[in-house]
């Protein structure tokens, strides 16, 4: 109950054109008050769900089935109309993502052991590796990383609250950074093409095809939930069974199954938010250090790598909030200097959405190497 009570809160809130609200949603946005919010009630209430039966559900078919919604809006038709330069600039912003978090514990080590220590020790490398979900995939991509990484709560709220101050902070900089894109090109001689105004064809969904899509992703997802098979397992498997249902199959309905993903992302925060422990909640000054850091060094290397590429400054912003910001905020970073490129924005955006956890298991791999 208090999880359908909030999901419907969260979701009727969302559509309120209110100023305040927005102004408040523009720093904590709605899946963090979905987090909060059952926390609250819990707490306020003295009631320990921590072990109810629900969030064997929320692990074995509520995340995958997001995951395969999720995979599944991708197309990769529509990655021809960004081009090879636009995608290499992507790729490298969200490598650098992936690989800085193990180095700067490592190089953390000289600058203060004890807390450098302390990351290792008590686990608070675990929370970075859901933030790298976070920063390259989106909600999806950081609650498959949570539970891969076994995040403990408090920890996982802490890097909620994080996450979500540094992206607002990055994307104010960011707006600021596309409308002076043009200069920035002459500063540094940069004589690369902006967008090309190219639309690829997207076909309407009918009635039917919304139902067929509801069935197919309902099937696949009760049979994956009664196979014998890992948590890992299962989200590689069908990220690419999603991948190939809305590539391969006509009728395929990428419009809803995104709709469903974000609607079942608010379940499974909801969910989740049933086991904080309001306690414990602290944010480590080595972490916001480290993040900090991190955040730089994304950026600077996006700047070489668009100049090396000779790239039209404006991807830097672009390529960045389509890796930090979503779906959401990548256009609207790109609108402030061009409203026609929002659909290259767009196109970045879902194509971080389905990555995310990839590079986040990649994160995990160099942590293992290199620290433990």
């Amino acid at each position: 109950m208090i999880i359908i009570s909030t999901v419907i809160f969260i979701i009727r809130i969302q559509n309120v054109e209110l100023p305040f609200l927005q102004r408040i949603f523009n720093w904590f946005p709605p899946i963090l008050f979905a987090y909060v919010i059952p926390a609250t009630i819990t707490h306020a209430l003295n009631l320990d769900l921590s072990s109810s039966v629900i969030h064997s559900y929320n692990k074995g078919i509520i995340i995958p089935l997001a995951v395969l919604s999720v995979m599944s809006a991708l197309s990769v038709k529509q990655l021809r109309m960004v081009g090879i330069k636009p995608i290499i600039l992507f790729v490298a912003g969200s490598f650098i993502i992936a690989v800085l978090p193990p180095i700067l514990v490592v190089l953390y080590q000289f600058i203060d052991p004890t807390s450098a220590d302390q990351i290792m020790t008590e686990g608070l490398w675990r929370g970075l590796v859901p933030m790298v979900g976070s920063w390259i995939g989106g909600s999806t991509s950081q609650l498959v990383l949570k539970e891969v990484v076994n995040c403990s709560e408090e920890l996982f709220v802490t890097i909620l609250v994080l996450d979500n101050i540094l992206v607002n902070i990055w994307t104010i900089l960011m707006f600021q950074f596309i409308k002076r894109s043009d200069k920035i090109n002459r500063w540094f001689n940069i004589r690369g093409e902006k967008p090309q105004l190219s639309y690829i064809e997207v076909r309407n969904a009918t009635r039917r095809d919304t139902w067929i899509t509801i069935s197919v992703v309902s099937i696949i997802s009760i049979g994956f939930y009664v196979m014998d098979i890992s948590f890992l397992s299962k989200v590689v498997i069908l990220s690419f069974i999603g991948l190939g249902l809305g590539n391969l199959i006509r009728f395929w309905d990428s419009d809803f199954v995104l709709e469903l993903g974000g609607k079942l992302i608010l379940i499974i925060m909801a969910t989740l938010g049933l086991k904080l422990n309001f306690n414990a909640f602290d944010i480590p000054t080595s972490l916001i250090v480290i993040s900090i850091i991190w955040l730089i060094f994304h950026f600077v290397g996006m700047m070489a790598v668009a100049y090396v590429l000779k790239i039209h400054a404006a991807w830097i912003p672009i390529a960045s909030m389509a890796n930090l910001g979503g779906i959401s905020t990548a256009p609207a970073v790109t609108a402030a200097y061009e409203e026609q490129w929002m659909p290259h924005a767009i196109v970045l955006a879902i194509l971080s959405m389905v990555s995310g956890t990839a590079w986040g298991l990649f994160s995990i791999f160099l942590f293992e190497w290199i620290l433990l």
